[in-house]
């Protein structure tokens, strides 16, 4: 997958659909159409997943607050998105148990209980049964549990994944069915003939050349910048999208000597808080915080990290500090607006909009159900665009690297089948074989594979989501800047004065990502 390809490809100026945005729903939707077989392009003003498809959890759930809440629909389809998803994708999705703790007499029948709903409503797509766990048995399984007033608990099972390396297989997926798919291409404007949108104005943000394009159905699947689209189309519309933020910390190993995670059932707040061994560090989150304005790199608030530290400290039994933070990150949520609710009691479900002029328009939803929200705004998009009707392949269509039987302790997992090609890289040249760092998992080789194969531009796109890098260590990845530039440099012949102004640019970025002092 080359940008220069797929650059190539822009000679073609008709298209069937014409994605705007590359996060989960866009790369979803793209996938969807292209194996159908529609021509499809996608194009992404920054980079594939830059905004919140690479700040999640790290989870493939069915969402056990929105039990809580009584929204069983919502349950339903995520555990049935779950249970596909394990089975397209088993190189990126492995199974991750889960313990919710008891310190009261009422918390262990009661969640014990809404466990076995949750596995029943999984049905024959679920993963392991949930199971009643003594005090004893609890503190061999996490030694690192708070044990006073401890009661027990009951252990379960969910999906776990890395959200970004998902993002770049379904746009690996769509290009092996014949999209089109770009980053760094911006919509600067819609082109009209009579009050009908007929295509697009894009920008290379790398050129600054610019091009239209048209398509005869335009989707906008931009998450949080959905109503800026919609506001292009038509200046008057109100707004739909309530952005809420979410943070997680990243916290060293030795906090949850297990590799159980942990979920907190009910906090100060009303959500539940996550406690997840990722990458060989304890990832920890999150907050739901309403915000008023936009970014695509939203900065974590002091409020949401001493919430997360505070509750994490009453479950471990070694709390946490502000000095043992390794990174910390903040996505929005695209949450639907429903005037005077509070952002937790906001809607997960996915609503798909078409304007007068015919734009659809695909917000809300989660990683979870990503295939289900695009299946859905294609089905729209054929009745808008008049396209030939065609089914939806995408229930059981194996994703790009499709392989059964990995481990995921393997930092190479998520490759799939492309390993193999990766290590034609690493043959190339002894050093490739070298770690960026002895603190993270990442081989020089692999950027080059992802300036390659993954169409990575810059020191950011490496470091922040081909890699995990500034996610796992913020300061690791600030050292390991320069030679990330390097390297990039070389395979992109690029000058020593690119090299500098991508670390500095870096060095800035990555700054957000520590807590300050």
């Amino acid at each position: 997958m080359k940008r220069e390809d797929m650059l190539r490809n822009l000679r073609e100026d008709q298209w069937d659909v014409i994605i705007i945005g590359g996060g989960a729903t866009g790369l979803g939707a793209a996938v969807d159409a292209a194996s159908r077989g529609f021509h499809t392009l996608l194009v992404e003003q920054h980079d594939f997943a830059k905004a919140t498809s690479s700040r999640s959890t790290k989870l493939i759930h069915g969402g056990l607050r929105y039990l809580q809440q009584g929204n069983i629909a919502l349950v339903l389809e995520a555990l049935r998105e779950r249970g596909r998803l394990c089975q397209n994708a088993p190189h990126l999705i492995y199974h991750r148990a889960f313990f919710v703790p008891s310190y009261k007499w009422w918390e262990g029948p009661f969640y014990g209980i809404g466990l076995k709903i949750y596995d029943m409503l999984a049905g024959k797509l679920g993963l392991e049964a949930s199971k009643h766990l003594s005090r004893e048995e609890t503190l061999g399984a996490l030694p690192n549990l708070e044990p006073e007033g401890l009661r027990g608990g009951t252990l379960y099972y969910d999906g776990q994944f890395d959200d970004s390396r998902l993002a770049f297989t379904l746009a690996q997926t769509a290009a092996d069915h014949g999209a089109t798919v770009l980053n760094y291409m911006k919509v600067t404007s819609l082109i009209k003939d009579k009050n009908h949108l007929k295509g697009v104005v894009v920008e290379d943000q790398e050129t600054k050349e610019k091009k239209e394009l048209y398509a005869k159905v335009i989707i906008n699947a931009t998450g949080v910048f959905s109503d800026d689209i919609r506001h292009m189309d038509k200046p008057e519309v109100p707004s739909i999208i309530q952005p809420s933020q979410g943070i997680h910390i990243v916290l060293e190993k030795h906090f949850l000597e297990s590799e159980t995670a942990i979920l907190v059932p009910h906090t100060d707040d009303g959500r539940v808080l996550f406690m997840v061994p990722w990458h060989d560090r304890i990832l920890v989150g999150t907050t739901d915080t309403l915000v008023k304005e936009k970014s695509l790199e939203p900065k974590p608030l002091e409020d949401e990290i001493e919430f997360v530290l505070k509750h994490a400290g009453k479950y471990l039994a070694k709390r946490p500090k502000r000095s043992d933070i390794l990174s910390v990150f903040a996505g929005l949520r695209p949450l639907i607006a429903h005037q005077g609710k509070k952002t937790a009691a906001l809607s997960r479900d996915h609503s798909i909009i078409v304007s007068e002029t015919g734009l659809v328009t695909v917000a809300g939803g989660k990683w979870t159900t990503y295939r289900k929200m695009a299946e859905d705004v294609i089905d729209k998009a054929i009745v808008v665009g008049s396209l030939t009707e065609c089914p939806c392949r995408t229930k059981t269509l194996q994703l790009h690297g499709w392989l059964d039987q990995v481990d995921p302790s393997d930092p190479w997992s998520a490759y799939g089948s492309d390993r193999k090609n990766i290590e034609k890289v690493l043959n190339e040249d002894p050093s490739y074989r070298e770690l960026l760092s002895n603190r993270l998992p990442y081989m020089k080789g692999e950027v080059i594979w992802a300036v390659r194969e993954e169409m990575a531009r810059t020191v950011e796109d490496v470091l922040a989501r081909r890699t995990r890098s500034l996610l796992i260590d913020a300061r690791i990845a600030m050292a390991v800047a320069p030679l990330v530039a390097s390297l990039i440099a070389k395979e992109r012949e690029m000058p020593k004065s690119w090299e500098e102004s991508q670390v500095k640019e870096f060095k800035e970025l990555a700054n957000i990502y520590l807590p300050q002092r």
